[in-house]
């Protein structure tokens, strides 16, 4: 028997009105341009999930929101934490060994959002 969640496909940071700020920033974090941009959401395949931005959210603010926190997959948990800091975004959980050699960390980016990264030596995605 599948599963019935197939894992995650999305995840939307809210920007308030600085659409087109975030989307700059999240470029130079990600390193690559959008895929879709509109005046309503901007969306980024990374990796084949979506990291999307819109500048309205339907739920809590953020700061709010912070009990859900996303962590996108990197290769060095301490240099992509600096490489964060270095872009702008501000400290909020500094690179931590979680066990078994999984490191994690967050900060947040210059609209208020939780942005996690994960070094996970035991995850691959399959295929």
């Amino acid at each position: 028997m599948s599963s019935p969640i197939q894992g995650l496909r999305t995840c939307i940071y809210s920007v308030a009105d600085k659409l087109p700020q975030a989307t700059a920033w999240y470029e130079r974090v990600l390193g690559f341009a959008p895929y879709f941009t509109e005046p309503f959401y901007v969306g980024f395949n990374v990796g084949g999930f979506e990291l999307g931005l819109m500048p309205e959210s339907p739920g809590p603010s953020p700061a709010e929101a912070s009990g859900v926190i996303v962590y996108w997959g990197v290769e060095n948990c301490a240099s992509a934490y600096q490489r964060l800091l270095a872009l702008g975004g501000s400290e909020h959980v500094a690179p931590a060994d979680v066990g078994g050699g999984i490191m994690v960390a967050t900060v947040r980016d210059p609209f208020g959002n939780v942005f996690g990264v994960i070094e996970n030596p035991h995850f691959k995605l399959p295929g």
